[in-house]
């Protein structure tokens, strides 16, 4: 972000141990650590919070589109496909049954004996 060299660092870090002398510089560094960490923080919590706010704007868009496209008073309204007929059954392989005649030879048999 600020594109700040090794050598930048070594000049400001020569500076204040000069201007605020060696007692008092681990004590300054702290609590400048501590705000820089603080300002981190809240940048990142604002960045997120915006993001999350963009991605909901993004949605509410996406979703007024698909309802102008497609409402669903349409898509209740629609009518549906007639159902397609099933195929018709093959004929049975048993050469000696006719159509409308069970297969099961034993049936047969009891039906011819009325019972």
């Amino acid at each position: 972000m600020f594109d700040v060299g090794f050598w930048e660092l070594v000049l400001v870090a020569v500076v204040a141990l000069v201007v605020i002398g060696p007692e008092r510089l681990p004590k300054v560094a702290r609590i400048a650590g501590l705000w820089v960490g603080r300002a981190r923080r809240t940048l990142a919590s604002v960045k997120e919070e915006i993001d999350r706010e963009l991605r909901a704007q993004e949605l509410q868009d996406i979703l007024k589109k698909q309802a102008k496209s497609n409402p669903l008073e349409t898509i209740l309204e629609e009518p549906s496909a007639p159902p397609k007929p099933k195929a018709a059954k093959p004929a049975s392989a048993d050469p000696g049954v006719t159509p409308g005649q069970d297969s099961n030879p034993e049936r047969r048999d009891r039906g011819a004996e009325g019972g």
